[in-house]
């Protein structure tokens, strides 16, 4: 039994055959994984860098998601060479895990410059504020924050006296911008001003209240981080443990460590431990963050 399970043409041939049966009975399920996965990938890097003025090509996108997935993958099924059992899976695991991380990356640049969007707007909103009180309108209040404060919100008022100036309505270029920078801070700002513009009221001291409020909500968040700090890094550290385990064995001894490498059994606990170390990964990130 143990000679049938190590012999790598029958691992293969059953990886195959389930593969085969899968594809037959949710065809139509696995192709929308796959073109999400992929090709959808691709839409969603796409559109954060134009959310962050990143001009770039589709096709240079295209390319840079296909070599960082399919081309690592290769890398490493002709590093395990002629190991073709783990050669396969880990070179699938490869291709697949990097198609996520071109987005991930995006996604994670785009956050923070949203995030720095909103710590900007303390000061956007004082001088706004003081513009206000000094007589100034809304427009010239922007045009104070484009010319003295640095990006992303100068590029972002920037696009928004852009819109005015090609005739569309401070109501409609503020909505957008509270789409590009999703934060419940600009979705309040542009909530006041485009309210106060048809009802009117005191402009100065809604700017101020909303200055308040996000340095309150700043407070907030610093405080949970530092709380949230150490089980961070108690997540971490479980989560690195099987892995350095791993390579200490294998420096240590390698006849040792080696047949979870060589031998299907092997790599069907590889698949299960890292299964396992995502999930739990996932759900101690879960338990942890705290949003505000």
């Amino acid at each position: 039994m143990n000679s049938i399970l190590g012999n790598e043409y029958f691992a293969l041939l059953t990886v195959g055959g389930s593969a085969f049966f899968v594809s037959y009975v949710w065809a139509d399920r696995l192709i929308n994984w796959l073109h999400r996965k992929s090709l959808g990938q691709r839409e969603e890097v796409l559109r954060y860098l134009e959310q962050m003025f990143v001009e770039t090509d589709r096709n240079k996108v295209t390319w840079m998601m296909l070599s960082s997935s399919f081309g690592l993958g290769a890398l490493v099924f002709l590093a395990l060479w002629p190991n073709l059992m783990p050669g396969l899976v880990a070179g699938s695991l490869v291709t697949f895990g990097m198609w996520s991380v071109p987005k991930m990356v995006v996604e994670m640049m785009w956050n923070r410059r949203c995030n720095l969007f909103v710590d900007q707007m303390v000061d956007g909103m004082t001088m706004m504020a003081n513009g206000v009180k000094a007589g100034l309108s809304v427009q010239q209040c922007m045009e104070r924050i484009k010319d003295n404060l640095p990006n992303p919100i100068s590029q972002e008022f920037g696009l928004v006296l852009s819109q005015i100036r090609v005739g569309r309505s401070l109501q409609e270029s503020l909505t957008e911008l509270a789409v590009r920078i999703p934060r419940q801070d600009v979705q309040m700002f542009v909530t006041a001003v485009n309210i106060l513009q048809e009802t009117g009221g005191n402009m100065a001291e809604t700017f101020q209240t909303i200055v308040f409020v996000v340095r309150e909500r700043q407070k907030v968040e610093k405080k949970i981080e530092a709380l949230t700090a150490q089980g961070m890094a108690q997540g971490t550290i479980i989560i690195m443990v099987p892995f350095v385990l791993l390579i200490m064995f294998w420096a240590m001894d390698p006849n040792y460590i080696s047949p979870l490498f060589t031998t299907t059994l092997g790599v069907i606990a590889l698949l299960i431990m890292l299964v396992l170390q995502i999930i739990g990964g996932i759900t101690m990130r879960k338990i942890i963050k705290i949003k505000v």
